[in-house]
């Protein structure tokens, strides 16, 4: 497997994982089944970003939509939440992955809390590859909490309402410490970003597959970054002013 160019490679790769289900309804197995082999596919992908070098990965794993779900998958997936949890982060620390969840992480149960807490302060200092868990977590409340953050710096008195500018405002976003969003990518089959990373996605390059998530691996992730690399990305600029930079 060949290693791409590093000026090739995006910074920053978002995925929504798509396809537990299917995967699991393909063999006539019940959809836990597929979120849990859905954990090989989180490997591969990890250990294709630190090999190429990206420097920033965030995962889907759980929406805010995703309540609605039916009581018993919702309680599978908890559950393989906190078992992956005790099983990957010490090869995650070793590998110098720094973990980090995103989302309103109160409306898990505290035991679940304590253990991404746990995980977060261990990896704190890792640098190789910054990889966030999006958890109970929808792009609109990302952007809310950070206006009600940007709100409270003025009403305090800390912040003039004119101060207030993009750059200012991605400071309260849940990823303003990582570089910004260059590629993401959707696996499954549908079209659409599902409420994820809104505020990120402005300018992110969009990748599509019919693969389904369990199935996802590094040559996969190749792929997606050999289609992201033919990407001539203008950012507002003409084609000549890009090839002239």
């Amino acid at each position: 497997m060949t290693t791409s160019p590093n000026n090739y490679v995006p910074r920053h790769i978002g995925i929504v994982m798509d396809g537990n289900g299917r995967w699991a309804k393909a063999r006539h197995r019940p959809r836990s089944f597929g979120h849990n082999a859905g954990r090989k596919a989180v490997r591969e992908v990890v250990e294709g970003c630190l090999r190429h070098g990206v420097q920033a990965l965030t995962l889907f794993a759980f929406s805010s939509e995703n309540w609605q779900r039916p009581e018993e998958e919702v309680g599978a997936l908890l559950d393989l939440f906190v078992r992956a949890l005790d099983k990957e982060v010490d090869e995650l620390h070793g590998n110098g992955v720094r973990l980090r969840f995103i989302g309103d992480l109160d409306a898990f149960e505290k035991p679940l809390q304590r253990r991404m807490l746990e995980a977060m302060r261990r990896t704190a200092g890792n640098d190789k590859l910054h990889m966030n868990i999006a958890v109970n977590y929808g792009g609109r409340w990302d952007i809310v909490q950070a206006a009600r953050k940007a709100a409270m710096a003025v009403a305090r008195g800390d912040l003039a309402i004119e101060a207030i500018d993009e750059a200012a405002f991605d400071r309260w976003t849940s990823l303003s410490e990582v570089p910004p969003l260059d590629l993401f990518i959707r696996t499954g089959g549908d079209r659409r970003v599902s409420n994820f990373l809104l505020w990120q996605l402005a300018y992110a390059e969009l990748y599509f597959t019919d693969t389904l998530w369990p199935d996802f691996n590094q040559i996969s992730l190749q792929h997606a970054i050999n289609d992201f690399a033919r990407r001539e990305r203008r950012f507002g600029r003409t084609g000549d002013q890009v090839a002239q930079a």
